[in-house]
Order: C-alpha cells, then sequence, then structure tokens
C-alpha cells in the first residue's frame, strides 16, 4: 500500500497568487501542510489595459520561485498550477507564462472559465456529504461569477459571468465609500448578466445553496449564522443590514472597522452588493461556505490521479491460466453463470473505481475475480449455508494453478460473499492468514458483497458504475437498462463491510440517464 504523498495546487488569480501544500493518504484523506497567499493583483492592469505591466509580471516571478522552493522543502511530487480570469485576458499572457516556466521551473497552466467552475465544483462537492445535495454552486472570484444550478444532484447549467469583483471595482471605478447611485449602478449591472444568461429565473428558496471564494468566506464573518453540516453560513438578511456601514466607510475605514487586509477591504463592498443582488434574484437567504475553491479542487483531482491506476491491469500468464481453471470448476458445479459472470464484471468494475480508496494491485484483483466466479458453488451442495459450502469446495476442490495462501483467500471470499457471516480471524483457514492478507481479503470481500446484491434480482439490469469521492462518504452512480431501486435497496444493505472497513458512508443512486 502506497504511503502519504506530498502534492500541491497553486492558482493564479485576479486578486491573488495562491499556493496550496497537502499530504495525500489517500483520495479520502489529506492533511493541508502548507498554505500560502502572495497579494498581487493580476487583474487590476487587465482589466483596463488588457496587459500585465513589467513591475507586475517581475512580482509574479518572485510569487512563483517562493512557491517552487517551497515545494522542494517538503518532497512535492505532483503539482498543478492555473492561471484564470486576468491571464485569459492579458494580451502578454505567453510571456507571462514563459517567464514561469524559465524563472521559476513551474509549468503554468491557463484554463477556461468552463474548468474553473468544474474545479470550484469539484472542490465543494469533496467538502459536502451525499446527505448534503446542493441546488446551486457560486464562485465570486476576482475576474469572473461563475453559478452552476443542480436538480436531483445533477448539474443542470453552468454559467460564467464577467462580474468578478476586482473587474467590477476597475471597470466601474469603485474605489473608497460607494455612493447611492453607484451601488444601484453596480445592482443594474449585475442583474442584467443574470437576465442575459438566466431568463427563466430559478428559484432556490428552499434548496441547499453554497458561496466559494475569499470575498465569500470575509462576509460570512460579518453575517454569519448557525454551522450547517459543520459548515459556516452567510446570511443575506443580516448582511443587508450591514451593507450601509459597508459601503459608507472609505478603504481605510474598512481596514479598521472589519479587520480586513487592504486588498480584501477595496473589493469587499462590490462583492456584498453583487452578493445581495443574486440573492434577491434567485431566491436566496443564506450561503453555506465550506472555504474552498480552485486550489482545493486541483488537490482532489491530483489526489485521486495519484492512487488511481491509469494503466490497465497486466496479468501474467499465471494468472489468466487460473481464472480459466477457476471458470473449468464453476461450470462443473452449474451455477448461474449469467448471475456470477455479472458479479465478476460488477466485482471488477468497484475494484477499478475505488481504486483510490484501497490502493490494492493486480494480484488482489485475480483474487476478487476468482471469488466472483465462485461465489455460489455452494449452491451445488446445498442452497441452505451455500457460502460455507462454497468455502469447503474452494478449499478441497481441483482447481489447477491455485496454491498457497491464495486457495485460503478466495476461499474467504467465498465464504463472506454475503451478509450471513463476517470476516472473523479464528475462522478456520481464514485464521490462518496473517493480518495484512486478512485485511485484503475483507476489503475484497466488500466489494464482492456490494456487487452480488446489485445482481441478487438476477436480471443483469447494471451497465455501468461511476463512484464520486466526498466528505467522509462515497457515492455510487450506476447506470442500468430498468428500473434498479430493488437491487440498490439489497445493495446499500450489503454496504456495511465497506463502511466499517474504509471507515466511510455509501450512497448508491441510479443515473438519470
Amino acid at each position: 500500500m502506497p504511503g502519504p504523498v506530498h502534492i500541491a495546487a497553486i492558482d493564479a488569480g485576479s486578486n491573488a497568487i495562491r499556493l496550496t501544500i497537502a499530504r495525500a493518504h489517500s483520495a479520502l484523506d489529506m492533511e493541508t501542510v502548507h498554505s500560502e497567499r502572495f497579494p498581487l493583483r493580476l487583474g487590476e492592469s487587465v482589466f483596463v489595459r488588457q496587459r500585465f505591466s513589467e513591475e507586475l509580471l517581475s512580482s509574479a516571478v518572485q510569487a512563483f520561485r517562493r512557491f517552487r522552493k517551497l515545494m522542494d522543502e517538503y518532497g512535492v511530487a505532483r503539482c498543478r498550477a492555473v492561471a484564470t480570469s486576468a491571464t485569459r485576458e492579458a494580451r502578454n499572457r505567453s510571456a507571462f507564462i514563459r517567464r514561469v516556466r524559465q524563472k521559476a521551473g513551474i509549468q503554468l497552466e491557463i484554463i477556461s472559465g468552463a474548468e474553473e467552475s468544474r474545479l470550484g465544483r469539484v472542490a465543494v462537492l469533496a467538502s459536502l456529504s451525499h446527505e448534503t445535495p446542493p441546488s446551486c454552486i457560486l464562485d465570486l472570484g476576482g475576474g469572473s461569477l461563475e453559478i452552476s444550478l443542480f436538480r436531483d444532484g445533477i448539474m443542470r447549467q453552468s454559467i460564467q459571468l464577467p462580474a468578478g469583483a476586482v473587474r467590477l471595482l476597475t471597470t466601474l471605478d469603485l474605489g473608497g465609500v460607494i455612493r447611492p447611485r453607484q451601488a444601484e449602478q453596480v445592482r443594474r449591472y449585475v442583474r442584467a448578466l443574470l437576465e442575459s444568461r438566466l431568463p427563466a429565473r430559478p428559484n432556490l428558496s428552499g434548496g441547499t445553496c453554497v458561496a466559494c471564494g475569499g470575498n465569500a468566506e470575509t462576509l460570512a464573518v460579518l453575517a454569519p449564522g448557525p454551522r450547517e453540516h459543520g459548515i459556516p453560513t452567510l446570511q443575506l438578511p443580516i448582511l443587508r443590514e450591514r451593507a450601509a456601514e459597508i459601503l459608507g466607510r472609505n478603504l481605510r475605514a474598512r481596514m479598521e472597522a472589519f479587520g480586513v487586509r487592504r486588498d480584501r477591504a477595496d473589493v469587499m463592498a462590490v462583492a456584498t452588493l453583487t452578493l445581495l443582488t443574486l440573492g434577491r434574484y434567485l431566491g436566496i437567504r443564506s450561503f453555506l461556505v465550506p472555504g474552498v475553491g480552485v486550489r482545493e479542487g486541483l488537490l482532489q483531482e491530483l489526489a485521486r490521479e495519484v492512487f488511481s491506476r491509469r494503466e490497465r491491469h497486466r496479468y501474467s500468464p499465471e494468472d489468466r491460466q487460473l481464472l480459466l481453471a477457476v471458470r473449468r470448476f464453476a461450470r462443473r458445479l452449474e451455477p448461474d453463470e449469467r448471475h456470477a459472470e455479472q458479479v465478476r464484471q460488477l466485482s471488477l468494475a468497484l475494484f477499478d473505481q475505488l481504486q483510490p480508496v484501497h490502493h490494492l494491485g493486480s494480484e488482489s484483483r485475480v483474487l476478487l475475480e476468482a471469488g466472483a466466479l465462485l461465489h455460489d458453488v455452494g449452491h451445488a451442495v446445498n442452497h441452505r449455508g451455500h457460502h460455507r459450502h462454497g468455502e469447503y469446495l474452494v478449499l478441497h476442490g481441483d482447481i489447477p494453478g491455485l496454491e498457497g495462501w491464495r486457495r485460503e483467500a478466495i476461499a474467504g471470499l467465498v465464504r463472506y460473499h454475503n451478509r450471513k457471516t463476517a470476516p472473523v480471524s479464528h475462522h478456520g483457514r481464514f485464521g490462518l492468514l496473517n493480518d495484512s492478507r486478512q485485511r485484503i481479503v475483507r476489503r475484497l470481500a466488500s466489494l464482492l458483497r456490494i456487487a452480488e446484491a446489485l445482481d441478487d434480482s438476477r436480471r443483469q439490469l447494471l451497465t455501468r458504475i461511476r463512484a464520486d469521492f466526498r466528505r467522509g462518504t462515497i457515492g455510487l452512480e450506476v447506470a442500468a437498462k430498468g428500473d434498479a431501486r430493488e437491487e440498490l435497496q439489497d445493495a446499500q444493505k450489503s454496504a456495511e463491510l465497506f463502511e466499517k472497513e474504509f471507515h466511510v458512508t455509501l450512497f448508491l443512486r441510479q443515473s438519470r440517464e
């Protein structure tokens, strides 16, 4: 099992350049070990003159060189660095990318607005459990405003608007105190953009809405509500009450009154107006503010890549011969061959999709495949207690190539493939395995139980499985050729061993495709 890996994400945004270094133990287990923010406003000149100044480029290179040094000190194995709205629009962006690569050794990638929005969604969904599906995810950055709308846990629409806080501040010349006429100008501007992209105005009053970005985090401190699901909230009615004192202060007065940095104090008034306009237009009264964004989305994807196999599992000639022998043995005992094949396919799909969590290799995959093919052979002896009869047949049957601890392991999978009995260390031949091999059998059995339950009806309905990792939870979205509610309910009951083994909660649902 691979050890912890240090990964890093850099977000060159319109208001600042940020680095986060994390130690990843799995796709579900990460801890931040260092985070740093370089207060460089890339969007300040770009949104007016469409170019980075020479002074700004030099400062940006200095920030990236600092980040490179930190990543080397932590031994970062994988890094992804992205640039967003300001860099997308800068005419001299190629020079910026080239300098960062040459001076700091970091490959900076300019991402589209759609990719920026997607990474934000990845971060938010990872911070929520599957019990808290969002209706809306809003990311108010320096250069753009991204809005993603969901229904039944599935994203239905995503839009990007040129309404970031720094962009509005510079293009509308809104420094200092914001007068009522200027405030109305911001409201009209934001509302016009919303009406142009969301003419059929959605009503989100009853849903869970999430706000991302430093602006939302700052305002959640000024207008807090009760935490929901352990996450801070931003209450718009309270923010509306405090709007006058935010808009009526100049830059220095905001810094002193609210204890914020200079670069946050000058945009917080614009952000207040934007969020209040959004709330009124969409029927939102409060936001969850999980404190995540593009960097956290990058880290989530890096962790999944590190702990997933990109290449196909390669079986040795001996492994292939063993699986042939297993098939022959299974056929002699005349089980339901179509059911066994469906369970085999579902087991391998679960194994591959959940690789970022279990970290098991090709040898374990062979064991699972063999266990799936043999899981029901005990019916040849008696339907009652077939799991125990199957274990005995595998332990003593003529299966060429099945030798050593692998025979005990596959027999254990056959015994524990359903909810009749749990793997315990004193059980016969399973008890002869050492701790690490017992753990492998438990983990494989937890996958086999779910796969077997997903075809408990023997209808072979399921066609595909996709795993989705979130905070303390894993979602399995299955595609099927009909109504698979019966199969999903049975699989949910059979997930207890998996949840216990991996310390997560599993959620299953049928896709809407």
